[in-house]
């Protein structure tokens, strides 16, 4: 069941549009009158995009966006969700104006002559629509938001089937019309989906938690995750062509760098349901990749959790249908989606009982209950960074669960790879339970169930800190 909407939000929603679109024709008819008159417009064009058919009939779902836009207005439930979308779309326009301005590219291809209908809106549309401003493409950028904001709102089907149809076609009619180049598509998708992950809907923004990290190891690891984004950054600036793609990974292992420097574990925007945002999922997706197949490539040899005492076990972050066997997940990992979350019901309103208890404790990470989450009464996560110790409260918070869990039956605690950030917090739980009496003697009983765990000082520090509070 939804919860209600909040009420003003037709009048806050005209009130957007009224800012938003006069916004849009100014600044957008700017950037082409000012590009226009420049002699230093270059473009970028692959050699099969001569081959890219004309569709006339394109034109119509390409419009259709314009429509979409002032529809959009009319899903958000709460003023946030509201507020957040329409930044979003404002935020989208300024990186990809700016990057008109900055970086300006043209459409090379001469469309012909048409009739018709279809030829009206064509000639309506260069009545404001020139060639000049191309990369990333705003229309893809714009979808990128509008689409996600009626993903989350159009569960009915055939409906929902209808609007993921309809707005794939927008997204293919840049091309069929012979309004963008390839290249446009891409980089207008990735400043979506970087708007989307800058006004994440729900939890908390990014720049609420950003502070620049206090501790010479992420700093370190934040170093080579840079590193790695400059290695990809130059065979993709230098060589052009498909090594364009490099700039994906480059972007992807910027943030994780950027996330270990300023935003913490919160930048990997892991919800309660132990699924990562869209955004997140979508701009980390080649180092998503690359963190899935290192768990599975380490733990290859011991892919079972281990039983340390009580019930509760160790090990690596469930894929799908791993998680069965136990009746509740403690997860610590940041990065990695958790498939195997036990999720026993979805679509609780936010102001129910359930709702409150399920969130007090799903995720430690700051977030704001949001209007309607999903109930994981067997899973709670706690994101912590990879190589890095959790702090003292992360510790606590993450025990308390543990014991609380147990009695639902058998509880997995795991990370990555179930070696460390989930050692540490089982570790923490035989200390806060008083099953272990110190660090040392936690550490040795974890280490005689799963012998591989990694502890370096900084978790036997902050374990130690634990055991010496009341």
């Amino acid at each position: 069941m939804s919860p209600p909407r909040e009420p003003g939000l037709i009048r806050r929603g005209v009130f957007w549009l009224l800012l938003l679109g006069p916004l849009f024709f100014i600044s957008y008819g700017l950037a082409n009158h000012y590009t226009a008159g420049r002699s230093d417009v270059g473009s970028l064009v692959f050699g099969w995009e001569h081959g890219m058919p004309l569709w006339p009939w394109t034109i119509i779902p390409y419009w259709s966006i314009d429509l979409l836009y002032g529809l959009s207005f009319l899903l958000p439930r709460t003023r946030q969700e509201m507020d957040r979308h329409a930044l979003a779309l404002l935020s989208a326009q300024v990186i990809s104006v700016s990057c008109f301005l900055l970086w300006p590219l043209r459409f090379t291809f001469e469309r012909p002559e048409l009739g018709g209908l279809f030829g009206w809106l064509f000639d309506v549309l260069m009545g404001f629509d020139k060639p000049f401003n191309q990369a990333p493409s705003l229309h893809i950028a714009l979808l990128v938001i509008i689409w996600t904001m009626f993903a989350r709102h159009v569960r009915r089907q055939p409906w929902r089937w209808l609007m993921h149809g309809w707005m794939a076609l927008i997204g293919v009619s840049v091309l069929t019309t012979w309004q963008h180049h390839f290249i446009d598509v891409p980089t207008g998708a990735l400043a979506g989906f970087a708007c989307l992950w800058l006004w994440r809907y729900p939890g908390r923004l990014p720049f609420q938690a950003a502070r620049l990290a206090q501790d010479a190891k992420r700093w370190k690891v934040a170093g080579c995750y840079a590193l790695g984004a400059l290695l990809c950054v130059l065979p993709a600036a230098a060589m052009g062509g498909a090594w364009l793609w490099l700039s994906w990974p480059a972007v992807s292992l910027g943030l994780v760098a950027l996330n270990y420097a300023v935003f913490g574990a919160g930048g990997f925007q892991k919800g309660v349901d132990g699924r990562l945002s869209n955004a997140s999922r979508w701009l980390l997706a080649p180092y998503l990749a690359g963190a899935w197949l290192n768990s599975r490539l380490w733990t290859k040899g011991h892919p079972q959790a281990d039983e340390v005492c009580d019930g509760v076990y160790l090990g690596r972050i469930p894929g799908h249908g791993e998680g069965e066997k136990f009746a509740a997940i403690v997860d610590l990992c940041a990065e990695l989606p958790n498939a195997g979350a036990p999720i026993v019901g979805a679509g609780v309103p936010a102001n129910t009982g359930e709702a409150r208890a399920i969130h007090r404790g799903a995720c430690f990470a700051g977030t704001p209950a949001p209007t309607e989450v999903v109930s994981v009464l067997g899973y709670q996560c706690f994101p912590a960074l990879d190589l890095i110790a959790p702090d003292i409260a992360l510790l606590r918070q993450a025990a308390n669960a543990i014991e609380h869990l147990r009695a639902q039956g058998p509880v997995l605690v795991c990370c990555a790879l179930g070696y460390s950030r989930s050692a540490t917090a089982v570790a923490a739980w035989l200390i806060v339970t008083g099953r272990c009496d110190d660090a040392q003697q936690a550490e040795s009983l974890i280490r005689k169930a799963r012998p591989g765990i990694v502890l370096h000082s900084a978790h036997r520090h902050v374990l130690q800190q634990l055991g010496a509070q009341p």
